[in-house]
This record gives C-alpha cells, sequence and structure tokens, in this order.
C-alpha cells in the first residue's frame, strides 16, 4: 500500500511527467500566435483607417476637397548679397555675424519689385542687426524673432510689394 501511493504521487519515468508538460506547451504556443494574430489585425485596421493603404486616386480625391486658400502656391525665391555686420558687445574683442539669406514671394513680378530697392533693404537690416547683442540671437525663439523683426523691415522697404518668408541660409557668429 505504500508503495502504491509512492507511484501515485511521483511518477517513475518521464511519460507521465511529459505528458502533463505538453498541454501547458501547447496553450502557451496557442496563446502566443493567437495574440500575434490579434495584434497584427488591429495594426492593419488602423493602418486601413488612417488611410495608409489609399490608391492615388483616392488621395486626389482628397486633395480635391482642400479648400483652395490653403493649396500652398509656388514660392518663388531671391538670395540677398551676404551680410556681415559687427554686433553690440561690452568686451574689448569684436563680434561678429555672417549671414546669408533667401527671400521667399508669392509672385515672380515682387522680385523686380525688390531690386532697385536693394540700397534700402540693406541699410534697414545693418541698422538692425548692428544692435543686436549675441544673447538676442540664442536659441530658436531669438532666431524666430531675427526672423520676423528683419521680414517686417523689408516690407516696410519695399512696399508695396511684398516679402512672404526669409530663410536663413546660414549663420555664423564669430
Amino acid at each position: 500500500m505504500a508503495d502504491d501511493a509512492k507511484e501515485n504521487d511521483e511518477p517513475e519515468d518521464g511519460d507521465e511527467d511529459g505528458a502533463a508538460r505538453k498541454p501547458g506547451k501547447m496553450k502557451l504556443i496557442i496563446l502566443a500566435v493567437v495574440g500575434v494574430v490579434v495584434l497584427a489585425g488591429g495594426g492593419g485596421a488602423g493602418a486601413y483607417f488612417m488611410g495608409v493603404f489609399n490608391s492615388e486616386k483616392s488621395m486626389e480625391t482628397a486633395e480635391a476637397d482642400v479648400p483652395k486658400e490653403l493649396v500652398k502656391k509656388p514660392a518663388h525665391y531671391y538670395a540677398l548679397p551676404e551680410i556681415t555686420v559687427n554686433l553690440s558687445t561690452a568686451e574689448t574683442r569684436a563680434t561678429y555675424l555672417r549671414m546669408n539669406i533667401s527671400l521667399e514671394f508669392a509672385e515672380k513680378s515682387m522680385i523686380a519689385d525688390v531690386e532697385p530697392n536693394m540700397p534700402r533693404v540693406m541699410d534697414a537690416f545693418q541698422v538692425y542687426l548692428r544692435e543686436l547683442r549675441v544673447d538676442d540671437l540664442g536659441g530658436s525663439a531669438g532666431l524666430f524673432r531675427l526672423k520676423e523683426e528683419l521680414q517686417r523691415r523689408i516690407n516696410l522697404a519695399i512696399y508695396p510689394a511684398r516679402v512672404d518668408d526669409i530663410l536663413f541660409n546660414d549663420i555664423k557668429i564669430q
């Protein structure tokens, strides 16, 4: 009788133990496969609803729905000559700002309005830039303020023409 209890509690061969482990492994594999299928299906459905699988024809339809005021027209660019100015500093050592700027126009005809007024534009830039300190140009906020101020000054100098944006090609502070 003691031997019978021993046989029921502890298997002698690996047969019963191996048989007990197989269903657990199978369940784990099945759960993993089901999980992968569910995730792939959810990802595919999300991509479908986000429009990843849209054809070019449906993209053209989506572009046709955009109001004409929001459609960006082709831009025209005009590169200004390089600008070098001595920045305002309290130090005895001079600090220089060197910039290459391009102007963006909505219409190509406005470029012809800028060229005769280039001395006025360069004067407006020089007067403003010479009063800047190195701290004024720090970080992206400083460059954003510089861009906005230069655009305001050039639009005053070339009125009635209008610059849509100022693009920094190169900025160096030495």
